[in-house]
């Protein structure tokens, strides 16, 4: 491998303290990973030296700003291929790039009786949007179901689309279970048929080489704060030809060419998507974020991170009472389990009193823990500043809780 994780680990100043008394060891990345010196510079240097509103302003200060602004933007156009970087817009986060598509897309091209299919794996974000859109429209959801190793059942899926199908939304990789979905068979299944295909990407872009122009998905949502940039700050990529088609999504400044008492003409994307004071200071922050995932390599990342996840369950495949959760054949680097005789909660608080931090609970995924028959999991999940002394650390660990029930 050709990353020096230690080097690593220096750019990252959270890492290195102590939480009851021993050094912190954050498993906990597939909810937010931590943020680079470089990041937190550049939120320093924003409003210390270029603190202004961007596109409306004639001097110094909102030049330099909205330049920096639109660097992130081609920034973002390149990690993940797209055609132009028109097509990328700037949102609150992953959930809120959904609603956009559920509110504008949906309002527009979804009607009565057509069907918008989802998975068994979706985080509560890309559930309710829909359901909310069902209601409004009388539209009908249904779900592809999954295999006990959290796999989507092809056969099922292949069943469920028809003509009828407008809209697939499925997440790309699993938060819960770390699952890679098979995204470009489902989105040419999808073409096929005449159906457009959102790809929740909120785990995949810090994981896997994304590139949307070959998977072909139409649209494309994810949050910085899970790719080691700010929170508070999402991308929704879109093709040009639907986002044209697209009403906005909220009224305001930015979005208009012009303004009168009798009618608004809306802006160009992709600011006809972006009303009001962005999250400027977080944009521009991103980039640097953006640069250290590039310079690291994308391949290097998912080479460290699956390595970890391997050495992991290699650790702790005797270890009595524990019961891994998830066991596709692609995933990402996350591991849930459960340990016989204790909830969730308990072992994270018992993990938590050695420093170690964890995810427990349902994750989000409400009606994947109830076809798996569980309240919840726990949830280790790795990223690129890990290491296996850490992984080490954790199976020890977990050993000592798990044989407290299960001697």
């Amino acid at each position: 491998m050709s990353i020096q994780v230690n080097a690593i680990r220096s750019l990252f100043p959270i890492l290195h303290q102590e939480v009851n008394g021993y050094p912190l060891i954050y498993f906990d990345n597939a909810a937010t990973t931590q943020k680079p010196q470089v990041v937190l510079d550049a939120l320093t240097q924003y409003y210390e030296k270029d603190n202004s509103n961007i596109h409306r302003g004639a001097h110094t200060l909102a030049d330099r700003a909205t330049h920096k602004y639109e660097e992130t933007r081609e920034s973002v156009r390149a990690l993940i291929g797209a055609r132009e970087s028109a097509e990328v817009i700037f949102t609150r986060g992953t959930t809120e790039s959904i609603n956009l598509v559920a509110k504008t897309f949906g309002s527009k091209f979804i009607q009565k009786g057509d069907e918008i299919l989802i998975s068994t794996l979706e985080h509560h974000s890309n559930i309710v949007p829909w359901q909310m859109l069902c209601e409004q429209t009388g539209a009908i959801l249904k779900v592809i179901p999954i295999t006990d190793a959290g796999e989507l059942v092809m056969e099922e899926f292949e069943k469920l689309l028809s003509s009828k199908t407008k809209l697939i939304s499925i997440v790309h990789a699993s938060n819960a279970l770390g699952t890679i979905n098979p995204a470009k068979k489902i989105i040419d299944a999808a073409h096929a048929v005449g159906a457009k295909v959102l790809l929740d990407g909120a785990q995949s872009a810090s994981h896997l080489e994304v590139d949307v122009q070959e998977l072909d998905c139409d649209f494309f949502v994810f949050s910085a704060h899970k790719l080691y940039g700010p929170t508070g700050l999402g991308v929704l990529y879109g093709k040009r030809e639907l986002l044209e088609a697209m009403p906005p999504f909220l009224g305001g400044g930015e979005m208009i060419r012009e303004v009168t008492f009798e009618k608004t003409t809306y802006n160009t994307i992709p600011f006809k998507f972006e009303a009001g004071t962005p999250s400027i200071a977080e944009v521009i922050a991103f980039k640097p974020a953006l640069d250290f995932i590039t310079s690291t390599g994308k391949t290097n990342i998912h080479l460290h991170e699956n390595d970890l996840l391997q050495y992991a369950a290699e650790l702790l495949q005797d270890v009595k009472g524990i019961i891994p959760v998830g066991t596709a054949a692609e995933k990402i680097a996350v591991y849930s389990f459960t340990i016989k005789g204790m909830h969730p909660f308990d072992v994270g608080q018992l993990l938590d009193a050695k420093g170690i931090a964890v995810r427990t609970g349902h994750h989000c995924t409400q009606p994947l823990m109830h076809r798996l028959g569980l309240e919840g999991t726990v949830r280790a999940s790795f990223a690129i500043y890990n290491t296996r002394a850490e992984v080490e650390v954790f199976a020890q660990a977990l050993a000592k809780i798990a044989s407290l029930k299960n001697k």
